[in-house]
């Protein structure tokens, strides 16, 4: 009998028909259906660094998580000081593997202990790695100590940009002027409960809103009415790339370190215990890293592509990781791996394109920041 390819078909959110009723781009990502772009990815940008947009995202991972001792079991899976959380605040964070690798980024809400001493957490991780993450967290965790619970379908929306708190502040009955960066609370959305975090992936102010799919529906059609312009997975990434954010997958993997990604602010060695690849880190912090993750300035129009060479004095040093045209500065930038001798600012480089080499030059991180 010949040998048949089964494909899975793609997942599609509770939103996917009314990005269909938007005549919005489709693209499959991380075995998902999703709008690429809706009315096009330089509107869809400059919507969010001027107004504000709406991306969704529902097809992240979302975990719920409990347990007597939930801080101290997530403390050894990742890097970062999670003792220090207050209920209502988050942290942006890495789990990582044996060899210092990292497994995904994530982000850890904590919400607080209750009476009996429960404490109790939300948990955002990328769509692609969803299945994988929720195998090593179930490996790791002490079921007596702590327990994660995968939500049921769920709408994620995130409102980004300068004016998001003013749109999205129609439909919730909470103030959300409190809410700091990385702040989150149990909210009313459109009379129902939800939950708000003020964080998100372009670099920008804005908030990520989960709530049922009925009421997500809601939500975005209020929020559409209102003015905010849907945006899509293109619009997200030349904004995180402006905001140099990594991209699990392309920036970062479980063959990359924080240190050598650039996040090492993430990593808390002298404020915590043991977790695991702590050993890697460490080793790292006394003889140096090897290679760092740099951003790249093109110079001239020619864009540098994920997976494209780069050189120094014709010898290929590293590769990029991520590439666009700036929407907002107008000219190319990139991120990529480079031996940590030739990651200093002002570093002349080259990236290959198309069998032709071309000048970059090594700039500060990030390309872009929100003016205060």
């Amino acid at each position: 009998m010949a040998n048949e390819e089964f494909i899975l078909p793609l997942a599609q959110t509770p939103l996917f028909q009314l990005a269909v009723e938007l005549k919005a781009r489709l693209t499959s990502f991380g075995g998902w259906e999703m709008p690429v772009q809706f009315v096009g990815i330089g509107q869809e940008h400059q919507a969010v660094r001027t107004a504000a947009g709406m991306f969704d995202i529902s097809h992240m991972g979302k975990f719920t998580c409990q347990g007597m001792g939930l801080i101290d079991q997530f403390q050894r899976l990742v890097p970062s000081d999670l003792s220090r959380l207050q209920s209502g605040k988050s942290q942006y964070t890495v789990l990582l593997n044996p060899q210092g690798g990292i497994i995904d980024d994530i982000i850890f809400y904590y919400q607080g202990e209750d009476a009996t001493g429960q404490q109790h957490g939300v948990i955002i991780v990328n769509a692609a790695t969803n299945a994988k993450d929720k195998a090593w967290l179930l490996s790791q965790l002490d079921p007596n100590l702590a327990q994660l619970q995968e939500l049921p379908p769920q709408v994620l929306i995130a409102i980004q940009g300068p004016q998001a708190a003013t749109y999205l502040q129609q439909f919730v009955k909470e103030d959300l002027t409190p809410i700091p960066a990385f702040g989150h609370l149990n909210a009313t959305v459109l009379e129902r409960s939800g939950f708000i975090a003020r964080t998100g992936y372009t670099g920008e102010d804005g908030f990520e809103v989960m709530v049922e799919p009925s009421v997500g529906v809601q939500l975005w059609q209020n929020l559409f009415q209102a003015g905010v312009i849907p945006c899509g997975l293109g619009a997200r990434d030349t904004l995180r790339l402006e905001a140099s954010m990594a991209l699990y997958g392309q920036d970062i993997d479980d063959t990359t370190t924080p240190l050598e990604a650039g996040l090492g602010w993430l990593v808390h060695l002298d404020t915590k215990g043991d977790f695991i690849g702590r050993g890697v880190l460490e080793q790292q912090k006394l003889e140096g890293i090897p290679r760092k993750l740099v951003g790249l300035q093109m110079q001239g129009r020619n864009i540098a592509r994920h997976g494209y060479q780069v050189l120094a004095n014709g010898r290929i040093v590293g590769e990029v990781t991520s590439g666009t045209i700036s929407p907002t500065l107008g000219y190319p930038v990139a991120l990529a791996y480079v031996p940590t001798e030739l990651a200093k600012i002002g570093q002349p480089l080259e990236v290959e394109i198309r069998g032709k080499t071309y000048p970059a030059l090594v700039v500060k991180k990030p390309f872009y920041k929100k003016a205060y």
